[in-house]
């Protein structure tokens, strides 16, 4: 089913295509949303995220526990990048029947392709010979077998960074001179602060060195005008606040609110942030460093003024994420971190590429097998 591409409107899309396994389970592309609908014209309004270590994620909720045990409790969890999804079942059913995606008009639509399918007979012996007379029924299983396959197969958790060998006191997971630097960049609370969010330790039901704590941050990325829905200057993505079940007014609090994600292969990524403005890791990491302290480098100047967080609605800005670096210091102040540091940061941040991606492309063992033998059979 990931690499169907029949369960589509168009015939074109599956979920692999924008959750390729050769680039980490996220797009092979450098679109900042990408394009689906019944002609693969019709855009997103969001950057797909990585698929890749999301087996701990728990559902969403306004007040979570944060795992470092030193954060306030807040929003966290969910799938998603506003976490309306509770889990990767109930998330894979979003894109099935987006209009901008897939573009299937009902769940009865999607059943009736999987009918079809070559694999139906497996799709009934695991759910039963009648399934596909009860669509409803077939398609929340269709959710729970896409979930299974991120869940079991290990090319969505492979844990093979050289993080991870330098984490496991392996032989050839020791970090030079500038990877260790970067880590304590990382680490320290005045400089990079990156463990504030991008957890590193122990975490919710037992997961480690993730490299998020599930939480929800409002940083004020400038405003991408690569994305057609932003040509309406009326129009703002705000996040959890633009959930149905968090309307305004009484949700203002969670506008311009986006998950954090893992940190995990974030090298390896072509886009950056829910609206994927960025388009280099070095510029995130600058960014995070220079927001506050040279902000006519990230954001628009009108009439000499710099318009700063133009992406977020002025009655919000106070839902921006106050922590070092983010912390507001004066323009043309010192930033909290150094070119050095900013360096430094980056090439530890490369050690959490995982091995089958660091020489693209190459896919896990499962996801080949699919892609190459599954969709080459005719449709019965």
């Amino acid at each position: 089913m990931f690499f169907d591409r029949t369960l589509s409107a168009s015939g074109r899309m599956a979920c692999a295509t924008c959750h390729d396994p050769s680039h980490a389970y996220a797009p092979a592309n450098a679109l900042a949303v990408q394009l689906g609908g019944p002609n693969m014209t019709a855009a997103g309004t969001r950057a797909a995220p990585s698929l890749r270590y999301l087996e701990y994620t728990p559902p969403y909720a306004d007040v979570l526990d944060n795992p470092d045990g030193v954060s306030a409790p807040g929003p966290g969890g969910g799938f998603t990048r506003d976490g309306r999804a509770a889990t990767l079942a109930e998330q894979a059913a979003i894109p099935l029947l987006a209009a901008n995606e897939m573009d299937n008009p009902s769940a009865a639509d999607v059943v009736a392709k999987l009918a079809g399918s070559p694999y139906a007979d497996t799709f009934q012996r695991a759910f039963g010979a009648d399934v596909f007379s009860k669509p409803e029924v077939a398609f929340t299983r269709a959710g729970e077998a896409l979930q299974a396959f991120q869940m079991e197969d290990d090319s969505f958790h492979p844990y093979s960074s050289k993080y991870d060998r330098f984490a496991s006191n392996k032989i050839d997971g020791a970090l030079t001179a500038a990877e260790r630097r970067g880590m304590d960049v990382y680490n320290d609370p005045a400089r990079g602060n990156c463990a504030a969010c991008h957890y590193t330790g122990a975490g919710l039901n037992g997961s480690v060195r993730l490299f998020t704590d599930f939480s929800y941050a409002a940083l004020g990325a400038p405003r991408n005008a690569a994305i057609p829905a932003n040509r309406d200057p009326a129009f703002f993505d705000l996040g959890v606040c633009g959930r149905s079940d968090h309307p305004l007014p009484a949700s203002a609090r969670y506008c311009g609110l986006f998950k954090t994600p893992t940190l995990r292969n974030v090298a390896t990524r072509r886009v950056f942030f829910h609206n994927g403005v960025f388009t280099s890791l070095r510029d995130v990491i600058r960014f995070y460093n220079t927001r506050d302290t040279a902000p006519d480098a990230w954001y628009p100047t009108v009439d000499g003024v710099v318009q700063k967080f133009d992406d977020l609605p002025r009655q919000y800005w106070g839902n921006l994420d106050g922590q070092p670096p983010l912390d507001g210091r004066p323009r043309g102040s010192r930033p909290a971190m150094s070119d050095q540091d900013m360096e430094d940061l980056e090439a530890f941040l490369r050690t959490l590429t995982d091995e089958d991606v660091q020489g693209l492309p190459r896919t896990g063992h499962l996801a080949e097998e699919f892609k190459t033998t599954l969709l080459h059979q005719p449709r019965r």
